[in-house]
């Protein structure tokens, strides 16, 4: 195992505060990526010290961490020596193994809990979670058996096959017109455990975030309209009036709801279809359904940290170190690009002067090492006084960068 002590930030008032020193100021996370390098940089702005466990000796989050516990998710020394220098721990992925959570909670508050993490992680027991708290979702069929596959309703395709667990960004997904391609992806996924979702009039997608305290406080971020594009979100606009009124309304409760039956403690994503209400099918669902949640912060949140008095990385920092929650207020109209690896041709960096010289604009890279297609390097936010402005600026953000207009 390898711990590691980076140079330490000293708060207001804190004496020894070096690796053994009062583990009441010191915060914890499983994972290394982006999502924990921001909620770190959160959580030292607010004076904490932190803590990182995550294999990599070179992730995003334990580069710039107080404390790098480089070892594997499911390692005892290392869950030991997070629980051993941190005061609460949280996660900055849903795939963290959940019996590592349940570990830790032994002996620290831990946000969100391996149970509702757990439900995130099984498309099946998020579904039935979904039904349970009265939000509408797609159609659905569980097939994790022959007998299972035999018996899906001829109305439900055409779908989406997706596995049960471990599906992400668009990974392990496959959609069927027949059942003949059903039977036929089934088996190109190993027959292992999946949901075949019917697939529905899409007319455009959006998200809400909320944060939720232990006694049971919710606030929540403005409604995000997201565009994907092969299954990674390229794209977050958020201004009033990126949905009608009514489904923002909607969306907010029902995530709301989602995060309280879950008694869910942290910040939670949910991931929503606005269906086209010219289908009977999406008229009988109401023309909103539940997509998916994720337990922590999201890619489609990215805009809070430049739009926002109070970034979602801030509200995670909250709600794990039992502070107030205050209903985030956004000042600014604004944009998210995300930044794949694809902008970095031949591994040259992209013209960050030319961006920068745009108005409104806010770049935030991760520290990544390397760059690939598909992988998420950053993202781009910009703000303006009007949505118009802040869409003409982001589109030439966008042709700089060589990313598609949307």
């Amino acid at each position: 195992m390898t711990d590691s002590t980076n140079g330490a930030l000293q708060p207001g008032g804190a004496k020894d505060m070096t690796l053994g020193g009062p583990k009441e100021m010191t915060l914890g996370v499983m994972g290394g990526g982006q999502l924990g390098r921001m909620f770190v940089h959160a959580a030292q702005r607010m004076g904490y010290f932190t803590a990182v466990l995550d294999p990599d000796p070179v992730s995003p989050a334990g580069r710039v961490s107080h404390h790098h516990i480089q070892t594997a998710y499911t390692d005892p020394e290392g869950l030991e020596r997070l629980a051993q220098v941190s005061a609460a721990i949280t996660t900055e992925f849903e795939n963290v193994p959940a019996p590592a959570l349940a570990t830790l909670a032994k002996t620290r508050p831990v946000a969100p809990g391996a149970a509702a993490v757990a439900i995130a992680q099984d498309r099946a027991q998020e579904k039935a979670h979904f039904v349970k708290c009265g939000v509408p979702c797609a159609p659905y069929a569980v097939i994790e058996t022959a007998a299972q596959l035999a018996a899906v309703a001829g109305d439900l395709l055409p779908g989406i096959l997706k596995t049960a667990r471990m599906g992400y960004d668009g990974k392990g997904q496959v959609r069927v017109r027949t059942r003949a391609e059903l039977i036929a992806a089934w088996d190109d996924l190993k027959n292992v455990a999946c949901v075949l979702e019917k697939m529905l009039p899409l007319q455009l997608e959006c998200s809400v975030i909320v944060a939720r305290g232990a006694a049971g406080d919710c606030v929540n971020l403005p409604v995000q309209r997201n565009l994907h594009r092969d299954g990674i979100l390229a794209v977050t606009e958020v201004y009033e009036g990126n949905v009608s009124p009514a489904i923002a309304a909607r969306a907010v409760a029902a995530a709301k709801a989602i995060a309280q039956e879950l008694n869910y403690v942290g910040v939670l994503c949910v991931e929503f279809f606005v269906l086209d209400e010219s289908d009977p099918a999406a008229r009988n669902l109401g023309g909103l359904v539940v997509n998916e949640i994720a337990p922590r912060p999201h890619n489609s949140g990215h805009y809070s940290m430049d739009a926002c008095d109070v970034s979602q990385f801030e509200l995670q920092v909250r709600t794990l170190a039992n502070l107030p929650l205050v209903q985030p207020r956004q000042h600014s109209p604004t944009i998210m690009l995300n930044l794949l690896g694809d902008i970095w041709p031949d591994g040259d960096a992209p013209p960050w002067e030319a961006v920068l010289a745009l108005p409104g604009a806010h770049l935030h890279l991760y520290g990544k090492l390397k760059a690939s297609k598909g992988r998420k390097m950053g993202h781009l936010n910009i703000t303006g006084a009007s949505i118009t402005q802040v869409r003409a600026t982001a589109l030439q953000a966008a042709a700089i960068l060589g990313i598609a207009p949307f």
